[in-house]
């Protein structure tokens, strides 16, 4: 890839996408489940832009969502509503009407409070609202503690008995249809033996409905595949779909998986210029003009990225990868080995396709980053790079009023 030219053409900070990366990741998934019935779904707070969603509905992708702005971007992009999951610990009502208006595939419940609720607005409508029940096996996925989900002490899904008393619930009430199951237990994970241990827990309770007649037609094994960032060994999907499998024989259900990272995670790049170095004391620092507003996984979860120079080799020392931000956990890398570097010179950080962007922010009056995407060695903008008179829209209208009006 030629980040120095694309740096030409957009200037930096600048997001790239290699959406021929995306391709080969999704097909690998759904190879790996080939032989079963099974709908890919991709998790739109990975990274929500536009046409990364157009790219792979025309893959043959579902969406999971978790707000109404992903329901609703998955539709604009043009994923098929009947590939649309609705998730999330809190609906609101509207956000759940406009779900049922909109007749998505189904919406994942979190809490007894919340399959009330949708029933309620399903009753008001006069519909039947399709849902699945999100599962917390108890499970834990060995991962950072902030994406983990499956533990008692998570705010997500319920117990097994829990879930089969909704399930039963569901059965008797004209206007839910218990058609799925859900169990999501975190992310990045690179260890299979907790899909292994949460698919085994799932599918029991799976039989147990099966045998109260209850039509459960979608299995939702959840994501959270892990990727590369470092040294960690990702888990092939083939051997995900396996441990999957291996709980579900015998049953006649759809499979659905909800990656995000995964897909996208390693086809993105942050490119990055450099402002200038500084020297306090022992302690070398290399100054960008990207920051923890456009990539806070390093600060937030002492997250890994690897970062390297373009087009300047040497031998180097290390040093702290810093942002204008007036904040000290403004920082993309610790400790990086790098090269002397001067004005301009241009740095990658890798791995950042994933809740990069969708987690950057306007902290400092920082207008966000711009967006491209690589597909068959051409380049083009997926979404502009915001001014000030972006960051100022909605407010400057507001400037003009006195108190009295």
């Amino acid at each position: 890839m030629d980040f120095k030219a694309l740096a030409s053409r957009y200037k930096t900070p600048l997001f790239i996408y290699d959406f021929d990366h995306i391709s080969a990741q999704f097909n690998s998934v759904k190879e790996a489940f080939n032989a079963r019935k099974s709908l890919v779904c991709y998790a739109v707070k990975a990274n929500s832009n536009l046409s990364i969603l157009k790219h792979l509905a025309n893959l043959g992708a579902g969406c999971d969502c978790v707000s109404v702005g992903e329901v609703k971007r998955a539709l604009y992009a043009g994923i098929t509503r009947y590939k649309i999951i609705f998730s999330g610990v809190g609906k609101d009502d509207s956000e759940i009407e406009f779900a049922l208006k909109e007749n998505i595939l189904m919406l994942n419940v979190e809490s007894e409070a919340e399959l009330k609720r949708v029933e309620a607005i399903a009753k008001n409508l006069n519909t039947t609202a399709r849902i699945s029940v999100r599962v917390n096996p108890n499970v834990d996925a060995k991962t950072h503690p902030y994406i983990s989900t499956g533990l008692r002490k998570n705010k997500f899904g319920v117990d097994t008995d829990t879930a089969k008393k909704l399930y039963i619930y569901c059965k008797n009430s004209p206007f839910l249809d218990p058609v799925g199951i859900h169990c999501h237990i975190g992310s990045q994970i690179t260890d299979i033996a907790p899909y292994r241990d949460a698919t085994a827990i799932t599918a029991e309770l799976l039989r147990s409905l099966k045998a109260l007649e209850i039509d459960i037609k979608f299995f939702d094994v959840g994501g959270g595949l892990g990727i590369r960032y470092k040294d960690e060994t990702p888990i092939k999907p083939y051997d995900f779909a396996q441990s999957v499998l291996a709980n579900l024989s015998g049953t006649d259900v759809t499979i659905v998986c909800e990656l995000g990272r995964f897909l996208v995670g390693n086809s993105g790049y942050l490119l990055t210029k450099v402002l200038y170095e500084k020297q306090n004391g022992t302690k070398r620092f290399v100054v960008v003009d990207a920051a923890m507003n456009d990539l806070i996984r390093p600060s937030l979860y002492s997250a890994y990225h690897e970062i390297e120079t373009v087009d300047k080799n040497g031998g180097g020392s290390l040093a702290d990868v810093v942002g204008p931000i007036c904040e000290s956990g403004d920082f993309l890398g610790k400790d990086v080995e790098l090269p002397p570097l001067e004005h301009s010179d241009l740095l990658v950080v890798k791995s950042a396709g994933a809740y990069g962007f969708s987690m950057s922010s306007n902290y400092n009056s920082r207008p966000r980053a711009a967006e491209v995407a690589v597909k068959d060695g051409k380049d083009r903008l997926i979404r502009a790079r915001e001014s000030f008179e972006d960051l100022i829209e909605l407010e400057k209208e507001y400037l003009k009023k006195d108190w009295d009006e």
